[in-house]
């Protein structure tokens, strides 16, 4: 049977970011340092296949610090923890490694400075995300009012409206946090921004890619979690961007392949926290059912890498 032609059209940059590469060496390195098992707290990031690898290797996941034993170490995950964790942590006695990404570390530090200068501070994110909760955690309660879309730019009334900050999750749709920073601006004109844009570079890069590929593929496929905001993002960049069939999928079991029949360019990107294997994975598949070619779309080179921290370099 003669199968038919499919071109898989390629989104680079797409997978593993700095931040994620950094986390699972921590990871790695400290079951190589102190031996199994070392704790983690919450997802180190969010991704099924890279945390069931690592629970292969000897990490152990919990939900909070009160399930780690005492003399073992703990890694806070990627996404950064509330002030109040590590504070815990160190109660107890407990070693920990904190993994969470130097660019999510980065607006941490602006909510304190801003906090420090008496600003109220409005953060645009996801309500319940661990990046959310670690962030407005590293300032007292009430400190930081959350919005999440234009809308709630429009409604929201600080209470001080003219010494005002604001600052962003990083794993934003780059459109939609514009938008909201638009509204923001415009109500209140003195707001303080941070200098250099929150979104990290490889949530933009990424979003970037797909953008540049959605308008000419039948279908976009983002490879990563339901619960990974970047890769949801990606989701819904290719469908702004003019792709209607776009799907998030995790791993290649899951693919409904009948629903893709017909179609002759499928784009296919991996959100930051999803691994190479899985979109080599996907595209294996791939070749059971269509005689598949690879182009691939380069929007820039990522060179970005972040130190491991001292106490597992010494």
């Amino acid at each position: 049977m003669t199968l038919p032609p499919l071109t898989i059209v390629l989104a680079s940059p797409r997978g593993f970011c700095a931040g994620v590469d950094r986390a699972i060496l921590i990871v790695e390195a400290a079951i190589a340092k102190y031996g199994a098992p070392v704790y983690v707290r919450h997802e180190i990031v969010h991704n099924r296949f890279v945390v069931d690898s690592l629970k292969a290797k000897g990490a152990v996941f919990v939900d909070e610090l009160s399930e780690v034993p005492d003399g073992v170490p703990v890694v806070f995950s990627a996404h950064g923890v509330p002030k109040s964790v590590p504070t815990a942590a160190e109660a107890r006695g407990l070693s920990y490694l904190d993994a969470t990404c130097p660019l999510v570390t980065k607006v941490h530090r602006e909510a304190e400075a801003h906090h420090a200068f008496g600003r109220q501070i409005i953060m645009i994110g996801h309500k319940g995300h661990p990046e959310v909760i670690g962030t407005m955690g590293q300032v007292p309660e009430g400190a930081v009012m959350l919005v999440e879309s234009a809308a709630d730019a429009e409604a929201v009334q600080p209470a001080h409206p003219d010494h005002l900050a604001y600052i962003t999750q990083t794993t934003l749709s780059v459109d939609d946090a514009a938008a909201i920073v638009a509204v923001l601006t415009r109500r209140f004109p003195s707001i303080v921004g941070p200098k250099k844009d929150d979104i990290c570079y490889a949530t933009t890069n990424r979003q970037n890619a797909v953008k540049t590929i959605a308008a000419r593929c039948d279908a976009v496929m983002v490879i990563g979690a339901p619960n990974s905001s970047n890769s949801k993002r990606l989701v819904e960049v290719a469908a702004r961007e003019g792709c209607a069939k776009s799907l998030l999928v995790q791993r290649a079991p899951e693919i409904d392949w009948a629903s893709l029949a017909g179609i002759s360019r499928l784009g296919i990107t991996a959100g930051a926290s999803a691994p190479e294997v899985l979109v080599e994975e996907v595209i294996d598949a791939a070749r059971a059912h269509f005689a598949v070619t690879i182009e691939e779309v380069k929007v820039t080179d990522e060179t970005i890498a972040f130190k491991l921290p001292q106490q597992l370099l010494d």
